[in-house]
């Protein structure tokens, strides 16, 4: 159906700012990252044209960029696990309940809306170990004192010390997504799977989730992408090449080394990664649909 004239000019009023925005705020900053990737700058000297020696650096020479992405890819299994799986969990259970299913949802939401600096401080005394903190004297408590540790400082721990907090912050707002979508499914549909005698587990894997794909897509892109550039919450946790994601890495690159055309190198890496995440999204859920 063809809008009118009126109509069009109308579309064209509301689209065209969003898009001058994000073309300013998203598609010019990658543009500069992807051309000064291709030069050797310190941000001060005459930048020096290197071709992909920069790539070439990050990916065969590099053995901190390696490390650094190895420890994103943990980071981001542990962000999806608590995230997507929390929120699904969560938003399933929140469909059997009646009482008290708002101050739920609220309480869930809330560390969405704290900001990330006050997260940050929060898990630092949380992990704390002079003084005590919350995780080491509950283990103190209930007898676990042996496992008592500087979570920030060990090798071993700092990863998962620094993921959880990111997973744990939008946990909830992937919640109120996927049961708002919960929310939206034809009544008459479960109504009549009841009739058949289906049981929770046919009920959601059967008429649930298959109804809430689309929006299940949506979300997993939003909570991949955005731990694939998660930066705040480990930068302001660690300081150790344990606990350094590819983001961070990037930003000390740039900041602390003064190497621009290096650090940009890896801000595209960061966003060929993202499309590429988002790409297998797609082809796995299709092969789902498929099956």
């Amino acid at each position: 159906m063809m809008l009118p004239s009126r109509s069009k000019k109308s579309v064209l009023i509301f689209l065209v700012p969003p898009l001058l925005f994000y073309g300013a705020g998203v598609l010019l900053p990658v543009v500069q990252s992807l051309v000064l990737s291709f030069f050797s700058w310190d941000g001060i000297s005459d930048m020096k044209f290197v071709g992909f020696s920069n790539y070439v650096q990050m990916l065969s020479n590099d053995s901190v960029f390696w490390q650094a992405f190895g420890n994103s890819m943990i980071y981001l299994v542990i962000c999806l696990t608590l995230q997507l799986g929390g929120a699904l969990l969560v938003a399933t259970l929140l469909l059997q309940i009646t009482k008290g299913r708002d101050l739920i949802k609220t309480l869930y939401l809330l560390p969405a809306v704290i900001s990330t600096v006050a997260i940050g401080f929060l898990f630092q005394r949380i992990y704390s170990v002079d003084p005590v903190g919350l995780l080491n004297r509950l283990l103190d408590v209930v007898g676990l004192s042996g496992l008592q540790q500087a979570w920030l400082s060990n090798p071993s721990t700092i990863l998962a010390a620094v993921s959880f907090p990111e997973g744990w912050r939008f946990s909830g707002l992937y919640m109120l997504i996927i049961y708002a979508a919960f929310m939206a499914v034809p009544t008459e549909l479960e109504e009549a799977a009841k009739l058949d005698g289906v049981n929770n587990w046919q009920m959601f894997s059967k008429i649930r989730f298959p109804y809430i794909r689309p929006v299940w897509i949506t979300t997993t892109i939003m909570a991949v992408t955005y731990a694939l550039r998660g930066f705040d919450i480990p930068y302001l946790l660690s300081n150790s090449r344990y606990g350094q994601l590819v983001t961070t890495y990037m930003y000390r690159t740039a900041f602390t080394n003064t190497n621009y055309g290096y650090a940009s190198a890896m801000a595209v890496f960061i966003v060929i990664e993202c499309l590429v995440a988002v790409g297998l999204i797609f082809v796995f859920m299709k092969r789902k649909v498929d099956e």
